[in-house]
């Protein structure tokens, strides 16, 4: 008969003892279940969703040792950092660990009282170490951002494909994957590459709810931002760049603007580059202008807008990327500005790369599939989730639900445009037949006597690039797609020869046809009706605790937590301990000092 039943008491147990939730998000407690059982575990969950929980938890519950592998060393030290804040014995051990905390990590190690031992791949993968670590019994070997794994993916860690040799040198550990961002290509990849045996799979949805999305042509990008950055006054977040100087450029920009905002990319010198990050980590209202090198193990959870100056690389990278944001649950603000420029940027890195043609096509469908976000006529999320396999209804909860992207008739575009597909049987892709529609006399037209279409210059009115807008468009609302047999040929869909026939209307986006037209922005939710005055007075008090103890301040108490005290004002500790985030730990240590501005608020 299997414990595990008992163990999901103790485990529902702690988690409102120690980490002071009330209960499980969704998807957790099965996952859960799966581990304590001793099974191992493949879990595919959205950013914000409690993925860390899955494998801190356990060795709470069984008072066993769990091996974490971390791709960063910021992320180890904000986890391990919560952990002890929580009043659990968690270290870390990398290329910064001095001889003290190694100390303090052998000791307990060797009396069997730390939960958590944080590892970088490169450190856990050397001989020394692994075999240090088989004199101890380890019951878990968890490894976070598995999709690392996966040479196709955006976040390749050549050192995550060794893992393997971890697991069959620690004897078949019970083995834990945990990735936000995995389609079943890479879930099978990690699945094959990472575990002894065939672990269970679980997916859940990758909508996050709490995340207002949004995209813009580029007009001004400066000025777009900085008009977007009005609804985020006292607020932290991320603008992603292309390039290092732009990162610069924009971080002096928003400061000449009187906002806090640091430039971060890998060429910057490492001691400015950590005291920028340890600045966004720990100050409220801090803005990080950043490449691609900031936000992987970065464990902020109330970051409130993440933009991008300049387009993505791909749709895993937005996804990745976006999901900085609004790791509480609460409100968050997503923008992205896009131009031709990017788009042809990323077309010519892709063509000029030494990549293989077969990895050259999979990384150009992954931009259309991107462009194809950018232009849709269709609810941003219902399009983003179709593109990782999921179904989903209108968000009500984007730029395109809420009308701030203006719907024109596109039959008569839709028609010539379909018309061009049919008539070139589906074997030519946009480029080719933008240049058909456009009337371009290109050498591959001649050639393939093109020119002689009736469809050739049938809409000379737009030029090559509108013309690939329009087609995008179709793409996206499913009037053409890829023959599932035969992945060189695009298909008319019947709901295409529909608006073909004139039998149904289609809308294009107007932004796409005419870019550049300014439109209305969004206001960013504010957190309900909690008492401006008495949340600016405890984050004074949490800014105060953190900066005295050096730590992050949410390590202290997230935002969600003092807007719930903000709101419910408790009087007592016993009243404290209710509000989410407050653990027995947390309430010992900081309880007397909240109640007491929260007292001093309501008498002053």
């Amino acid at each position: 008969m299997t414990l595990e039943p008992a163990l999901m008491a103790k485990a529902r147990a702690a988690l409102t003892s120690v980490y002071g939730f009330s209960a499980f998000r969704p998807g957790q407690e099965e996952i859960l279940s799966a581990i304590l059982d001793g099974k191992d575990v493949l879990a595919v969950m959205p950013t914000g969703s409690g993925k860390s929980l899955l494998f801190q938890l356990p060795p709470i519950v069984r008072e066993g040792l769990t091996l974490v592998v971390s791709p960063l060393i910021a992320l180890m030290r904000d986890q391990v950092a919560q952990l002890r804040e929580l009043g659990v014995e968690a270290a870390a051990l990398n290329s910064s660990t001095d001889p003290d905390e190694r100390r303090r990590i052998a000791r307990g190690l060797k009396e069997r009282t730390l939960r958590l031992l944080y590892i970088a791949p490169e450190r856990l993968l050397r001989d020394d170490v692994i075999a240090y670590l088989k004199g101890f019994e380890i019951g878990c070997l968890a490894i976070d951002e598995a999709h690392c794994v996966s040479q196709w993916g955006h976040d390749f860690r050549p050192e995550y494909l060794r893992l393997r040799e971890v697991v069959d040198a620690l004897e078949g550990v019970q083995t834990i994957a945990v990735t936000a961002t995995a389609d079943a290509p890479t879930r099978d990849e990690i699945a094959e590459k990472l575990f002894a045996r065939r672990p269970r799979v679980f997916v859940r949805s990758f909508d996050r709810p709490n995340l207002f999305l949004a995209m813009r042509p580029k007009s001004n990008a400066t000025r777009q931002l900085l008009e977007r950055l009005d609804a985020h006054r006292g607020e932290s977040g991320i603008i992603y760049c292309a390039s290092r100087r732009r990162t610069e450029e924009l971080a002096e920009e928003l400061s000449r603007m009187g906002r806090r905002a640091l430039a971060y990319h890998a060429g910057l010198d490492h001691a400015v580059r950590a005291a920028n990050q340890d600045a966004f980590l720990r100050e409220d209202g801090c803005i990080v202008c950043a490449t691609i090198a900031f936000g992987m193990g970065i464990d902020k959870p109330d970051v409130r807008f993440v933009f991008h100056a300049d387009m993505p690389s791909s749709i895993e990278a937005y996804y990745q990327e976006i999901g900085r944001a609004g790791r509480d649950g609460l409100p968050a603000d997503t923008l992205t500005l896009y131009g031709a420029g990017d788009i042809e940027l990323r077309r010519r890195q892709i063509a000029d790369s030494g990549a293989s043609d077969e990895r050259k096509r999979v990384e150009t469908g992954k931009l259309d599939d991107l462009v194809t976000l950018c232009e849709t006529a269709r609810c941003r999320r219902q399009t983003l989730l179709a593109m990782f396999g999921e179904d989903s209804a209108p968000c009500g909860h984007c730029d395109v639900c809420n009308g701030a992207v203006r719907l024109v008739d596109g039959r008569i575009e839709a028609q010539k445009a379909l018309s061009a597909v049919l008539r070139t049987s589906g074997r030519f892709f946009f480029g080719h037949l933008a240049n058909i529609l456009a009337g371009k006399p290109t050498e591959a037209i001649e050639r393939h006597g093109h020119d002689q279409l009736k469809t050739f210059g049938v809409g000379r009115d737009r030029t090559p690039a509108g013309w690939r807008g329009v087609l995008r468009q179709l793409q996206s609302a499913k009037l053409i797609v890829r023959d599932e047999e035969d992945r060189d040929r695009l298909v008319v869909t019947e709901e295409g020869r529909r608006v073909l026939k004139g039998e149904t209307p289609f809308a294009l986006r107007e932004d796409v046809l005419t870019p550049g037209r300014k439109r209305g922005e969004r206001k960013v939710v504010e957190p309900g009706d909690a008492d401006a005055a008495l949340l600016a007075a405890l984050k004074g008090l949490r800014g105060a605790i953190a900066s005295a103890q050096k730590q992050p301040a949410y390590v202290i108490f997230p935002d969600r937590t003092l807007i719930e005290m903000a709101k419910e004002r408790p009087d007592t500790l016993d009243d404290l301990a209710s509000v989410h985030g407050v653990g027995e730990v947390k309430l010992e240590k900081y309880g007397p000092a909240f109640l007491a501005v929260i007292r001093d608020h309501a008498h002053g």
